[in-house]
This record gives C-alpha cells, sequence and structure tokens, in this order.
C-alpha cells in the first residue's frame, strides 16, 4: 500500500492512505542504512488488520526543514510584521534565500498593518516581491485560498504575530501545541509530535524553529540562484560563476542602476555574499591550525 506519513511520535508513524489512517512502525534495515521516516514522506508499507503495519520504503524527497524534521512540503508561509517588529526585508531575504534554495515557494503574509502610520507604507516593497513572482498578501481572506491542496508551514521571528494568525486560520492546531507544550514543560530534549493538520483541502504543518533557518546556501552560485531577479540578469554575464562585485561586463549591475533589481534587494545580497566568503575564510583558518 502507499500514502503519506501525517504524524510522528514515539517511533510510531501515522499513514494517511485513501481517507484511513494507519498506525506503523519502520523496518529495522532503515537504521542500518540510515535512513528515518518524516513527516510528508511519501511511503509503501503493509498494513494487516488490527495489527501494526510496517514501513517498507521511502521515496526520494523533493526537499526537507530540520527543525521540526517535515519533508516533500509545497510552500511557506513567511509572516513578517509591518511595525512592532519593524518591517525587515533583510531578514524577509534570509527567509527567501532558504526557501528558493530548498524550493519552496514562499507566500509573504503581512501583520499588523494597522499599526502603520500611512497604509501604503509597505507598498513599494509589496509590489518589488509580486514582480519577482511572490504571493504577498495582507489578511486571512487572501491567505486562505492559496492553502488549498497544498503541504504549507508558517514561519516568522517572535512577536510578528503567527500565533494570532495560527488562532484565526487553525484554532485546533493552536489548541493542541498549547497543551503539548505545557504538558512537556520547557524540558529541551521532550519529545514532541510533529503532525500535519487539514485545512481548507491542504495540509499544514507545525511552524520551523526559527533556529532551523541557519543559512544552508554556503556558495556565491547558490546564493545568486537564490534570488530569482538576480539570477535570470546573471545569465547575460560575461562570466558564468560572475559575482556581481568586480568582475567586468557583468549584466546585473546594469538592472541594479537602471531599477529592473531592486536596490535593497541587491545590497541584500551583497551582505549575503560577503557572510558566505567570511565563513570559508574561517573555516579555511580553523582547518590550517588543526595538525595533521
Amino acid at each position: 500500500m502507499q500514502g503519506k506519513i501525517i504524524k510522528a511520535l514515539a517511533g510510531f508513524y501515522y499513514v494517511e492512505s485513501a481517507g484511513q489512517i494507519y498506525q506503523t512502525r519502520a523496518r529495522g534495515n532503515f537504521r542500518k542504512k540510515g535512513q528515518t521516516p518524516y513527516v510528508g514522506d511519501e511511503v509503501e508499507f503493509s498494513a494487516e488488520k488490527d495489527s501494526e503495519g510496517y514501513i517498507l520504503k521511502i521515496a526520494e524527497r523533493k526537499n526537507s526543514l530540520v527543525r521540526p524534521p517535515i519533508v516533500n512540503i509545497d510552500q511557506a508561509v513567511v509572516i513578517m510584521s509591518a511595525k512592532e517588529p519593524d518591517f525587515n526585508p533583510n531578514l524577509l531575504d534570509r527567509f527567501l534565500v532558504l526557501l528558493e534554495h530548498k524550493g519552496i515557494h514562499p507566500i509573504l503574509y503581512i501583520s499588523k498593518l494597522d499599526l502603520l502610520e500611512r497604509e501604503n507604507e509597505l507598498d513599494e516593497f509589496l509590489q518589488v516581491y509580486r514582480t519577482i513572482g511572490y504571493d504577498a498578501v495582507q489578511s486571512v481572506e487572501e491567505l486562505l485560498p492559496l492553502l488549498a491542496d497544498k503541504i504549507t508551514v508558517f514561519m516568522g521571528q517572535t512577536g510578528v504575530g503567527k500565533s494570532t494568525l495560527l488562532n484565526k486560520i487553525a484554532p485546533d492546531l493552536q489548541l493542541e501545541t498549547g497543551e503539548i507544550s505545557e504538558s512537556l514543560g520547557r524540558g529541551r530534549h521532550t519529545t514532541r509530535a510533529v503532525s500535519f493538520y487539514n485545512l481548507n483541502g491542504g495540509k499544514i504543518a507545525d511552524t520551523p524553529g526559527f533556529s532551523s533557518l541557519d543559512y544552508e546556501v554556503s556558495t556565491a552560485e547558490d546564493l545568486n540562484q537564490a534570488f530569482p531577479e538576480i539570477a535570470e540578469f546573471s545569465k547575460f554575464c560575461k562570466f558564468r560563476t560572475c559575482t556581481h562585485t568586480h568582475e567586468p561586463n557583468c549584466a546585473v549591475k546594469p538592472a541594479v542602476e537602471s531599477s529592473r533589481i531592486a536596490t535593497f534587494r541587491f545590497d541584500n545580497y551583497l551582505q549575503f555574499l560577503s557572510e558566505i566568503e567570511n565563513r570559508r575564510e574561517t573555516y579555511k583558518k580553523t582547518a590550517k591550525k588543526i595538525p595533521k
């Protein structure tokens, strides 16, 4: 039989197949291969009547997040507040770079719009992101249709109103999350259920912890690809490995000068590039110090 893992808890995997949910365990040979089934996995499994099933095979994954471990995600709602904390394009671009790198479609949701002095204060930013091809929404009514038939995770820094949004769209999720955290206390090594919840014909997942957004993009080439509008113009650069900093005949810099690429996006790209290069330098120095 074939199905999708929708919940993992204490060594059990709950697989949804043809509207039924089966409790299964993973075969021992997965451990030998160093494989672990995760929520979101498409699996082949056996299920006898009135007994535990077994996962036999895990299909290839299209992407994965680390914390919580969820795979095969279609899209992520990135929640950014307009105020308190102030809208932060640099942080937003960090989220977007990670999602682009993972092949997860981003949806930008702006919260706390009522705190803005001018209603259209962020329109210029939002237009830039929409032009790139991202969905940018400002209300639950706009968001809900985008969740249909998709597997969606929610992410955002502390204080942006993530819990408030989830409370609005899925009160059950919030209730269960609250109960789990209270019963488990604050222990760092507690077992936590990772689950999908049905919503609007799609599935939503527990939100990834902020720490899971540590940079996974480690090369200039990957960073270039994670900014779609920069990647588009970079096809016309003289050098395939152009970093758009010092190379001759770069096609990206003129696009920035003529406002076809937003200056703030290019500035963020340069900052992230510098961070990647600094990390490399640090790694090289550390590697030299290690005696052979």
